[in-house]
């Protein structure tokens, strides 16, 4: 049976959201349950487009997974990878013997490439990124001496609580981009997560959630702010006017919520101020959302 192009995007959208890796984790996953090779960039000198500990996977079929941002570089590594039993540390750009291989602005990077990882160390960090905690692992030499270690963050997730169009269009958008996706509506409506009036969410959050409250009715913030305030959630968003936002302050120091937590609030929510339409909305506050962890990311 024909599916239509909108069914062909949903299923693309769902295996994202399903993933329990994102790109910062990609090339990891992919050598922990294909085997193969895993390059890691442990040093950076001058400008580069990826940051410091930046992998590519180079499988046993040949195909790549992750991404070094130079179609040159990644076909030299994928080269290198399948050469040799032994892992080193390999100079590109700047001072490297890779002549054919050259960087933007003249800069330099060296790469450790590893063709068989730890088999053990692989299934430990994938676990626990899929446990959502963070993980560790040791790659190998430092051009500086020493060995480098690669630290992963659980993939983001996003917890969207509201009513009307800015919920489901923030929840597309977020999906298309790959994060973990909870939708919390009244009952009655389309969501993961029931809300009931007066009552706090019931709704996994933890260091790397962040959570978008989007009601126009502001009597549902009455409880569900002050239980998102007091989560490890690293970022908490409401929508709404100026009138809405003295208001709800108003309500948070009467619901006795501390000034630090009143501080961590995102209001008005987004990037930018001024959207007019949910879709506009939903870039704003996803940017906004994004910005922040990748903040974290480092």
């Amino acid at each position: 049976m024909a599916h239509a192009p909108g069914d062909k995007r949903a299923r693309q959208e769902n295996s994202l959201a399903d993933m329990p890796w994102d790109d910062d984790s990609a090339a990891l996953f992919a050598v922990a349950q294909a085997g193969g090779a895993l390059c890691t960039v442990t040093g950076i000198d001058g400008s580069w487009s990826r940051r410091l500990g930046a992998q590519l996977a180079v499988l046993p079929d040949g195909t790549m997974q992750g991404s070094l941002a130079d179609g040159c570089l990644e076909r030299a590594l994928a080269q290198e990878a399948r050469s040799t039993n032994t892992a080193r540390l390999l100079r590109f750009g700047q001072g490297s013997p890779f002549l054919d291989v050259r960087l933007p602005c003249g800069s330099g990077i060296d790469v450790w490439v590893d063709p068989a990882p730890d088999v053990d160390s692989l299934a430990a960090a994938t676990a626990a990124l899929a446990a959502r905690q963070p993980a560790t692992l040791v790659m190998g030499e430092a051009r500086s001496g020493g060995v480098f270690t690669r630290c992963f963050l659980p993939k983001l997730r996003l917890v969207i609580m509201g009513s009307g169009p800015e919920v489901d269009a923030l929840a597309r958008l977020a999906a298309a981009q790959g994060v973990d996706v909870t939708v919390a509506a009244p009952a009655g409506e389309p969501a993961e997560v029931a809300l009931s009036l007066g009552q706090a969410p019931m709704a996994a959050v933890d260091a790397w959630t962040a959570i978008a409250v989007l009601f126009h009715d502001h009597e549902w913030e009455r409880t569900i702010l002050p239980w998102g305030l007091s989560t490890p959630a690293f970022y908490v968003g409401a929508q709404g006017g100026h009138t809405a936002r003295e208001l709800r302050q108003a309500m948070l120091t009467e619901a006795s919520v501390t000034p630090a937590d009143r501080a961590r609030l995102r209001s008005p929510i987004g990037l930018f101020s001024g959207a007019r339409t949910p879709s506009v909305l939903a870039l704003a506050i996803l940017a906004e959302i994004v910005a922040e962890y990748e903040k974290m990311l480092g």
